[in-house]
């Protein structure tokens, strides 16, 4: 008998059987207070629910080192008459993981002075912004200019020790969209230092240079956490596949990050990132070649290189 049939079918029960369980409505988890000179990690969620995919890092610096977790809510999908309903599964989301929750409204005297000299109306709904593409990037530069000025406000104002954002290959248009705001809000910033931490979900990186562990517990957070965006699993439970696709990222992880050739960490979830810094006004690499994070190691190691 093939020793795996029982390995595979265990697999699928188990798949199966994560149906019966709710969508949001989880009580939230215990939230550190942050002291009050904590560092800050920003992340640009290109939508509802990539603060929850993409999150598990920023969990384990909330969790294990006392930083301060805000996800800024890039747009609130590309759909209008679901967008309320989706800031309010977003609120549940990071209510339930402790991450605060910045919108991208102008909120500050640059982002008014910028708006009122692009002669633009109002370019935000509640929580997010237009159309964050690529496209739009190249063919609605006043639109995109005020996108920008509203990120570089935030990063401004906030000051974060690390962000989070798509890396510019990932496939869907708003997610490396995402990357091109950042990064151009970014050159407008004034002194600011910080890391940089690109995300994959669509499409692949073809050079992380960090692989992540997550424990059990890590990824049980994190799959609540996107259960609460009800309206978008109801129509692909993606909630449900988390856990093997970040089963997936070791396997990948082990030989992108580390090397070709390389053995595998003692891994069994994980997730994969390119770990870079920003300072004077460019980009600079943290380290040579690529370094493993286990889940015994401190969060934060390779943010104070």
């Amino acid at each position: 008998m093939n020793p795996y049939v029982h390995f595979v079918s265990e697999f699928a029960r188990v798949a199966r059987e994560g149906a019966d369980c709710p969508l949001g409505g989880i009580a939230p988890l215990p939230r550190p207070a942050p002291a009050p000179d904590a560092p800050q990690a920003l992340l640009f969620s290109p939508h509802p629910d990539d603060e929850s995919i993409t999150g598990g890092l920023a969990l384990r610096l909330l969790r294990e080192c006392g930083w301060k977790i805000s996800n800024v809510a890039v747009t609130l999908g590309s759909k209008p008459e679901r967008r309320a309903a989706r800031l309010e599964e977003l609120k549940g989301a990071c209510g339930f993981l402790g991450f605060d929750l910045l919108p991208t409204a102008p909120g500050g005297p640059e982002d008014a002075t910028a708006l009122r000299s692009l002669a633009l109306p109002p370019l935000t709904i509640p929580g997010g912004l237009g159309d964050v593409t690529t496209s739009a990037r190249a063919k609605d530069p006043k639109l995109w200019a005020a996108s920008v000025a509203t990120i570089a406000g935030v990063l401004n104002r906030q000051q974060p020790r690390a962000i989070f954002f798509p890396h510019e290959l990932d496939w869907n248009s708003t997610h490396m969209g995402a990357h091109w705001l950042v990064m151009d809000a970014l050159a407008q910033t004034e002194g600011l230092s910080c890391y940089l931490v690109e995300t994959e979900f669509w499409g692949q990186m073809a050079s992380p240079n960090l692989l992540v562990e997550y424990s059990a517990q890590d990824v049980a957070d994190l799959v609540a956490a996107v259960s609460f965006h009800a309206g978008e699993v109801k129509r692909n439970p993606y909630h449900l596949r988390l856990p093997a696709w970040l089963h997936d990222n070791v396997r990948r992880g082990a030989e992108l990050v580390a090397g070709q050739g390389q053995a595998a960490p003692d891994f069994v979830f994980g997730q994969i990132f390119r770990l870079r810094r920003w300072r004077a006004g460019r980009i600079e690499a943290c380290f040579a070649g690529g370094r493993n994070l286990p889940a015994a190691a401190r969060a934060d190691e390779f943010f104070y290189l």
